[in-house]
């Protein structure tokens, strides 16, 4: 059976388990999620995922969700992209989930996704803050190295990644980070790469 994804383009973290799978070579097809109408709110969506959110994998029987589970799911099941150190991926994929993405989602969305009258300033000001610290240990990091947990490209790449590659502004200029710049283009030039709005249906377009 075909894996479904229930997944919108504009969620970062549905992203990372989308770019997970097809990358991985995973039989899989994205299910599309009206997120911005209310559907994660809806008694049939939380039927799927009482934590009300996307991404929830379904193959078979089995039901996912949490971005991190699904790749390591993915990981395990195919023998790709785990690396040769389990605990350094999860270390990163850790890191991501509370560094990175668990700020850089937040600052995305309070500064693209709401009424701009409604958009909280210090709120997004301390995320921003916060965020270019996080930055500073990833870029730091990269320094001499080509991927994040490996010398291969792993799901802990797949994590950090997960709200890089999105156009809309979260405090997030690349060229800034010279070691995260080269290291999303090395993201980018690898066999099967697509932006999340290609890989995803949903667009901001798509509500103009």
């Amino acid at each position: 059976m075909t894996a479904q994804l229930y997944c919108f383009g504009e969620s970062g973290n549905a992203y990372k388990a989308a770019l997970t799978m097809e990358l991985a070579g995973y039989d899989w097809q994205p299910v599309f999620v009206d997120f911005f109408n209310g559907e994660t709110r809806s008694p049939e969506f939380r039927a799927i995922n009482d934590m009300g959110e996307v991404p929830v994998f379904r193959e078979d029987a089995l039901t996912l969700s949490q971005s991190a589970v699904i790749q390591l799911h993915v990981a395990d099941k195919t023998g790709k992209l785990l690396g040769s150190d389990r605990n350094e991926v999860l270390r990163w994929l850790i890191f991501d989930n509370h560094r990175l993405s668990g700020q850089a989602g937040p600052a995305r969305f309070l500064q693209n996704f709401i009424p701009e009258e409604k958009r909280p300033q210090g709120g997004i000001d301390y995320l921003t803050a916060r965020l270019k610290a996080t930055y500073q240990i990833l870029d730091t990091h990269l320094t001499g190295r080509h991927w994040v947990a490996d010398d291969t490209f792993t799901i802990a790449d797949a994590a950090c990644c997960g709200y890089l590659f999105y156009p809309e502004p979260f405090g997030f200029d690349r060229t800034e980070w010279p070691n995260i710049d080269r290291w999303l283009d090395g993201i980018a030039a690898l066999p099967g790469w697509k932006h999340p709005y290609d890989l995803m249906p949903g667009n901001p377009s798509d509500r103009a």
